[in-house]
């Protein structure tokens, strides 16, 4: 009696587990779903960064997965290629959603999105940051009539800080014009430069609007708290807020010529709008110059200095 044979002859083993090998290369392409999956994927992987970047790039890497997923049902004939290809394109499906749900959450209001393309977008503040910056101002958006104050000369305190979204403010000190405010510049940029977060103060100029103005405004203590949680933003704003001062200064620059034709450079001790030397008021030995820029002080006010000594 012959004992069984429990396994298969040896060489029927090695047939059985050593895979076929490529004989000869096709004649013919892979098919066009195949060419189509490989365009979406290379356009996917051109996307940049940001909501509108990730958008774009998980798009293209939808549909590139989804013709490959069809690709491998039909034609490859292969679960496990399947089923990868399928797993991948459930992925990239769900992040198009996920960040066009994002997306949605930091859309804003056409005047909002004015402020960020014409003030922020250019410094490369995201939309979520600038969706912070939003929200401590509560999406609000204030209108003055005109000929309404929107502050008052010794009156009015400097609490907030406000951005003009539309019309003209003009700006007077002691009923004489300074200059005019426009759209998309601060308010009250000097009043705020001019104060530490513990101070307190008051406007030394009167801001009348010439038209019916909308501006946008945060409140200081939200504001310093915005920048307590987020140092980039703090930095964003002390660079605009400088930016739109030494505009301020350069304008009146432009327009700073004493009555002999001379221009006054408002970066030097001496200021614009002054009489020659010896038509000017004297009292005890200083002089009176109105309306600088002036740190030390609460923004926008008159400062005394010293006249020269008048030599033999």
């Amino acid at each position: 009696m012959e004992a069984p044979e429990f396994f298969p002859p040896s060489e029927n083993l090695t047939a059985a587990v050593v895979h076929p090998l490529c004989e000869e290369w096709k004649g013919g392409s892979e098919g066009a779903i195949f060419h189509l999956a490989s365009i979406f994927l290379v356009l996917g992987f051109m996307g940049g960064s940001g909501f509108y970047g990730l958008l774009y790039l998980f798009t293209f890497l939808t549909l590139g997965f989804f013709c490959t997923t069809i690709w491998s049902w039909s034609d490859a004939c292969t679960t496990d290629t399947f089923l990868w290809n399928f797993a991948l394109f459930g992925i990239c499906a769900v992040q198009v959603v996920h960040v066009a749900y994002r997306l949605r959450n930091v859309t804003f209001e056409k005047e909002f999105q004015d402020l960020y393309s014409y003030l922020f977008k250019k410094l490369g503040v995201s939309l979520t940051h600038f969706g912070k910056i939003v929200a401590c101002c509560e999406g609000d958006i204030h209108t003055i009539e005109k000929d309404h104050c929107f502050a008052m000369e010794g009156k009015t305190a400097i609490d907030k800080l406000s951005v003009l979204l539309s019309g003209r403010i003009r700006v007077t000190v002691n009923g004489e014009f300074l200059h005019d405010i426009y759209p998309f510049q601060f308010l009250d940029s000097p009043e705020w430069d001019s104060l530490r977060p513990s101070d307190e103060g008051v406007f030394q100029v009167t801001l009348r609007a010439d038209n019916c103005c909308r501006y946008v405004s945060w409140r200081r203590k939200k504001l310093y708290l915005l920048f307590a949680k987020h140092r980039y933003i703090a930095k964003v704003f002390a660079l605009v807020v400088r930016n739109d001062i030494a505009d301020k200064l350069y304008s009146l620059n432009d327009k700073a010529f004493d009555s002999r034709g001379f221009r006054y450079d408002l970066r030097l001790p001496t200021y614009c709008h002054v009489s020659p030397l010896p038509e000017l008021d004297r009292t005890d030995g200083f002089l009176r110059v109105p309306a600088q820029y002036d740190h030390g002080h609460r923004g926008r006010v008159p400062i005394t200095i010293t006249a020269p000594e008048e030599t033999d």
